[in-house]
């Protein structure tokens, strides 16, 4: 279809100054509709186009054409890009917009365009088999504060989520923003920042005794303003959070600056032309990002400023809560009088000596009390920090914020992770055709060094090898183990006596059990294919990939019953559904040796003697939803209640 935007003959929609006279706007559509969306984004128009009448057609290209008076009075016509301002009214609401072009300087007109007609002769359906999303009742401008985001910066699940859901949430009409230190070590991970340009925007931000400045870079990409702040502090080799000789000591100052410029962030960034405003909704992501919650309240709305906007905490581990003794209080920006927000006293056992008062400022906590809702990254999780011996000593302020504290579920990269496309992978399948999956199996196990053998339970398990993931329980649980007819195979890295462990077990049982030490990515995608269970006894686990990404795979999961490991892994019953059966894998409880033997016994059972059972415990995992898609529609339920209320602190 052929979309027109032609300029009306002097209709005034705006008062904006600059050289050219806006002729004509002519947009061309004849393609796929992603490429259109960036350029339509800029315009404002993008949640129009995801949710309305052009969704359905087929968008090729986009041409601007505008012609400029150039200082001796001839006019030249070339392709321009233009932006589109929005005129608000009293209370906020968007009454209007105005196209702008980027670089022009002197008097201009802008003029109202007419409607955008198409042709519906290019009118064509979606493809059959593609679900219809879910239509976006509100949408919101939205801003994700986090220490890491994916594929920028990445340490873990924090990082997956923050690079993930922000692209779902703008896919379904919200204007996003992540804003996150721009890392900078010197080494090839410099590159992932290529993209990203200087906006020539400075902020001085008062903390820890004196002005600081910072600057902002800027990359848009995937339908999201990824925002990185610039400092000193932030250029250094290492992790986000330390290097070899473990944390930084100026981690509290770092992320201080941090949630301060994403407050400013929203104010004084002009990203597609206007900025996002104060009407906004910031998630502040784990404790690094939790002083933005208490800035809102504490520095900003005393002046007026974001009273409209809200704050959701969202909580990934709850056991790092950002605790530096209280002497820092007066380092972090927030005014005397709010002290008591974040003021944390250890109890006598947990204290250094005698002569420690166990005074500490604790950010996670001033977030929780404050925060206009709490939301984890699992149902389970979320009841978890509720209790004694999972709240980390929050769970008395937890319970009582029960009302607004909420779990959803992660999602997962459902087009990195697929087994009928992975490059990784010696084969592909699907639910329709799982012979592919024996192929994985038998290249896994030529690849490690094991006796092919199709017909042999291949057991796996993929993360860090500390006391969190359980890894302990592995290891007086495997000399047993390996007197069953069964092959082992282990992926991670962490603490040296368990990496140790993985290579003399290695020589002990050479034809049954193959340890990898270190974290290699491809590896991890043919362990996932070619296994038949993930193993997972995790102790805490506040949501967990790896067994979503096992169950995608058809690899079935057998988990310790704990957070979202408890949420997303259904145990088996062969006798429901009239003897179909249901579930995904199996749970157990309590963790430890005894139980996770007996459990793992059942499903190699399974696997050996019911291979109908198997396969469809495979086909249950596969056909399920993990998509960032299906958290997204969650995470707007959980935005909107957030405006249902006024702000609660004001």
């Amino acid at each position: 279809m052929i979309v027109d935007l032609t300029a009306g003959a002097g209709t005034q929609m705006g008062s904006l100054q600059t050289s050219a006279n806006l002729s004509c706007l002519c947009v061309s559509v004849r393609g796929g509709v992603q490429g259109f969306s960036t350029v339509v984004r800029q315009v404002g128009f993008n949640s129009w186009l995801l949710q309305g009448r052009i969704r359905s057609r087929k968008i090729q290209s986009l041409c601007v054409r505008s012609s400029f008076n150039n200082a001796g009075g001839s006019s030249s016509s070339e392709e321009k890009g233009l932006l589109l301002g929005a005129e608000r009214d009293s209370s906020g609401s968007v009454v209007g917009f105005q196209l702008i072009p980027h670089s022009v300087t002197g008097d201009a007109t802008i003029v109202e365009s007419h409607d955008i007609v198409a042709d519906d002769r290019d009118d064509l359906s979606e493809d059959a088999e593609q679900k219809e999303k879910p239509p976006t009742k509100l949408t919101f401008n939205i801003i994700f504060v986090t220490a890491e985001a994916a594929p920028y910066s990445k340490t873990g699940g924090l990082g997956d989520v923050c690079g993930s859901l922000p692209v779902a949430l703008a896919s379904r009409g919200h204007r996003v923003m992540v804003v996150s230190p721009r890392y900078l070590n010197g080494g090839p991970s410099d590159e992932k920042y290529a993209n990203t340009v200087d906006l020539d925007v400075r902020a001085t931000i008062h903390c820890f005794g004196g002005p600081q400045e910072v600057a902002f870079y800027h990359e848009y990409r995937a339908g999201v303003d990824w925002v990185f702040v610039d400092h000193p502090s932030y250029r250094r080799p290492g992790t986000p959070y330390g290097d070899i000789y473990g944390a930084f000591g100026d981690n509290q100052f770092r992320f201080t600056l941090l949630c301060h410029a994403a407050c400013e962030a929203p104010l004084i960034l002009p990203l597609g032309g206007f900025t996002y405003g104060e009407k906004c909704l910031f998630l502040a992501n784990d404790w690094h990002a939790a002083l933005v919650p208490l800035l809102l309240a504490a520095k900003y709305r005393p002046y007026g400023v974001y009273k409209d906007a809200r704050s959701i905490v969202l909580i990934h581990n709850i056991a790092h809560q950002g605790v530096e003794p209280a002497a820092t209080y007066h380092n972090l920006g927030l005014p005397p009088e709010w002290y008591g927000a974040l003021e944390w006293i250890f109890p006598t056992w947990a204290r250094a000596h005698a002569l420690d008062t166990g005074e500490t400022v604790n950010v996670l906590k001033g977030a929780v009390a404050i925060a206009d809702r709490i939301l984890t990254v699992s149902q389970g999780y979320s009841w978890e920090i509720t209790t004694p011996e999972g709240g980390y000593g929050l769970h008395e302020l937890l319970s009582s914020r029960k009302s607004v504290l909420n779990g959803i579920t992660n999602g997962i990269d459902v087009s990195d992770w697929n087994p009928s496309t992975d490059e990784h992978t010696a084969s592909h399948y699907s639910i329709r055709d799982l012979s592919g999956k024996v192929k994985c199996k038998t290249a896994l196990q030529k690849e490690l060094g094991l006796p092919i053998r199709p017909d042999c339970p291949l057991i796996g398990f993929i993360g860090r090898l500390d006391y969190q993931k359980g890894v302990d329980i592995i290891l007086s649980a495997i000399p047993e183990l390996m007197q069953d007819d069964v092959q082992f195979v282990m992926l991670g890295s962490g603490e040296k006596q368990y990496e140790d462990w993985m290579r003399h077990t290695e020589n002990l049982f050479k034809d049954k059990f193959r340890g990898w030490v270190g974290f290699n990515v491809p590896v991890s995608h043919r362990i996932t294919a070619g296994c038949d269970i993930l193993l997972m006894p995790s102790r805490f686990e506040p949501c967990g990939l790896n067994q979503l990404y096992a169950m995608r795979y058809g690899t079935i999961p057998v988990v310790h019953s704990t957070g979202g490991l408890r949420d997303t892994v259904k145990d088996f019953n062969p006798y429901a559904q009239e003897g179909e059966g249901e579930g995904t894998g199996w749970t157990f409880s309590p963790l430890s040796r005894e139980k996770l033997l007996d459990t793992l016994k059942v499903a190699i059972s399974t696997y050996i003697e019911h291979k109908s059972s198997w396969e469809g415990l495979m086909k249950r995992g596969m056909e399920r939803d993990y998509s960032w898609e299906n958290a997204a529609i969650q995470y707007e339920q959980v935005f909107e209640w957030a405006f249902i209320d006024p702000p609660y602190v004001r």
